[in-house]
């Protein structure tokens, strides 16, 4: 069908503006194009970090334990992606197998789906093996921006525009970040997503991320027992990512089903998070913890474990629509992140590719039916704000 003949790793820099996730006045993401023999193009992207994924996919080949990863994508079939994964991962010992390699590697192989899925007129979800589900539910991130500081009757009425959208739109699942809440104290937080209950109403899925909030599982426990009684299906990131030990207390003893390991690359750290940790609930995000190739990988292994699989999503559509894909394709997921368009938004999210936006209705979104990931992109964007 055509081998690639060329892979681009672009740093696409825009101004920051609306929910953009960042300290300074950019948001910025790796963009990676390959393009086949006809012409035809394939695209991914991962937020990590992107001038280093860039310097990690430009990388030269040094010897047989530090390879490039170019050599292993020009000249290959589309359709091989999770052959070139596997060799790849198996090539770059000494500056791979977990972190930002496994991230650079996540956008390769969403545009290596891409192309392939467009190469055979199907949508990616067909190359993972066909519908398990007959599309995804999208559980939208309500995340006004920047939050430190501000009056808590303003974050909330920021948050009422934002969950009425929502409604509007047909979201029926809507997770509640605290990222902007370090300030508060434990009591306020409990009112607050109280609150949030009561704003919401009974008949939406509701979530909460604390981002990382607790450093020891039993204080993070006093908060999950009195939110119980607000029936918050889970509590995503409570403790630092890697205490291990911390979530398998916390897990074994919680009320809320626990999510953790959004940060976690490839199989083989989501098995620490299934086997020693013990989560029910795992954010691997196809963007970011290894593409198709490994998040299916991850999927299977919850289906193992008994856990779930909500993929995290906080970019360009390019990763929304790839976990509606992931979703379509495996039986252990029940939800996906989605990043929000209004009322606050980010040009990346709104502008880089078309559409930004899945038709939803009753929470739902189709499986896609648009051969690859079925958006288009915006290149006049990329040409203007694509670092040189």
């Amino acid at each position: 069908m055509g081998s690639v003949v060329d892979l681009e790793a672009i740093v696409v820099s825009v101004p920051a503006e609306g929910n953009a996730f960042t300290d300074t006045d950019t948001e910025d993401m790796l963009l990676v194009i390959v393009t086949d023999e006809d012409g035809r193009t394939g695209i991914g992207e991962c937020s990590c970090a992107p001038s280093v994924l860039k310097a990690l996919l430009e990388f030269p080949t040094e010897h047989f334990w530090a390879n490039g990863i170019r050599e292993h994508v020009i000249g290959k079939d589309p359709i091989e992606a999770r052959a070139i994964y596997d060799t790849i991962y198996h090539s770059s010992f000494y500056h791979g197998r977990r972190g930002l390699m496994i991230n650079a590697m996540s956008a390769v192989d969403i545009a290596l789906h891409d192309l392939a899925g467009k190469q055979l007129g199907k949508p990616i979800w067909q190359l993972l093996g066909g519908a398990r589900q007959q599309g995804a539910r999208p559980c939208v991130t309500v995340y006004p921006g920047d939050t430190r500081g501000k009056p808590t009757a303003e974050i909330m009425a920021m948050m009422s525009d934002m969950v009425e959208i929502a409604r509007s739109q047909g979201f029926t699942a809507m997770k509640v970040p605290f990222v902007g809440f370090t300030e508060m104290p434990d009591r306020q937080v409990v009112d607050l997503l109280g609150a949030m209950r009561e704003l919401v109403g009974d008949d939406i899925t509701l979530g909460i991320d604390p981002g990382y909030r607790w450093t020891h599982w039993q204080e993070a426990l006093w908060v999950l027992n009195r939110l119980d009684e607000h029936r918050i299906f889970f509590a995503e990131a409570p403790l630092r990512h890697d205490d291990i030990e911390g979530y398998r207390q916390l897990a074994a003893r919680s009320p809320l089903l626990i999510g953790a390991a959004e940060f976690a690359t490839g199989r083989y750290e989501a098995r620490e998070w299934l086997e020693t940790a013990k989560v029910p609930l795992l954010h691997c995000g196809v963007s970011r913890a290894g593409g198709f190739t490994e998040v299916t990988r991850i999927s299977e292994m919850c289906e193992l474990a008994g856990a779930m699989l909500m993929p995290h999503s906080y970019a360009s559509a390019i990763s929304d629509f790839a976990n509606i894909h992931m979703q379509v394709a495996s039986m252990q997921v029940p939800l996906i992140e989605f990043r929000t368009l209004e009322p606050v938004t980010s040009i990346l999210r709104r502008e880089l590719v078309s559409p930004a936006m899945p038709k939803i209705a009753d929470g739902w979104t189709a499986a896609p039916t648009t051969p690859g990931l079925g958006v288009e992109l915006n290149t006049e964007l990329v040409e203007r704000f694509r670092l040189s």
